[in-house]
């Protein structure tokens, strides 16, 4: 007995729920179909479709251009007028004098001619030159070494006949023969001095001196 309940009330069940199943099915098929085509309908009566179109922003206008300014010449005022006053010209009178004489040319007299030439002379020695050194005058270590030589000079001679310079121009070999004969040369050596166009001047004498150990 408990067993066929059981099979009863699931049988019962299963009824029901294919009932609702079909129910629900049944509304929505209508709801689709009928119902929702209807309501769509009324509303799209209801509803006006408005084209609306949007307006285009106006162009803006280029501003019209600025007239050009019209540059007004500077206005220059004449200069003034200067009204210069030339005075008269001055005349003036000059007396002219009367033209000169020519004058002749004269000639210039001759220049005086010159003078004679004075009488002229070369310095010349007073005595005897081979007196200007004598073995006496040998320097002692030259003596001793028993050097000789020739030394050449030439002297220059003062207004007053001295020697006031010499020079050697040919050497011995020796130093000290060499000085030897300048030492006794500026010593005894006098001269009648050079003449020049009458008046006494500088002269120049040469000579040699021959040192030799005398035997």
């Amino acid at each position: 007995m408990a067993y066929a309940d059981q099979d009863g009330m699931s049988t019962n069940r299963l009824v029901s729920v294919v009932i609702v199943l079909l129910l629900h099915a049944f509304l929505g098929y209508a709801l689709v179909t009928g119902l929702a085509y209807d309501a769509v309908v009324a509303i799209k009566e209801k509803m006006t479709v408005v084209d609306v179109k949007e307006e285009e922003p106006p162009e803006e206008e280029e501003p019209p251009p600025e007239p050009e300014k019209q540059i007004e010449p500077p206005v220059v005022s004449p200069p003034p007028m200067v009204v210069t006053v030339t005075p008269p010209p001055t005349v003036r009178t000059v007396d002219t004098p009367p033209p000169a004489a020519p004058v002749v040319p004269t000639a210039a007299p001759p220049a005086p001619p010159p003078p004679p030439a004075g009488p002229t002379a070369e310095a010349k020695p007073r005595g005897n030159p081979g007196n200007w050194a004598n073995t006496n005058d040998y320097p002692s270590r030259a003596l001793q070494q028993e050097r000789e030589g020739t030394t050449g000079f030439r002297v220059t001679i003062g207004v007053d006949g001295r020697v006031v310079d010499c020079q050697i121009t040919q050497s011995s070999g020796h130093a000290d023969l060499d000085a030897a004969t300048c030492t006794n040369v500026k010593r005894r050596a006098r001269f009648e001095p050079a003449v020049r166009n009458g008046e006494k001047v500088q002269g120049s004498y040469s000579n040699r001196v021959r040192w030799q150990i005398p035997k």
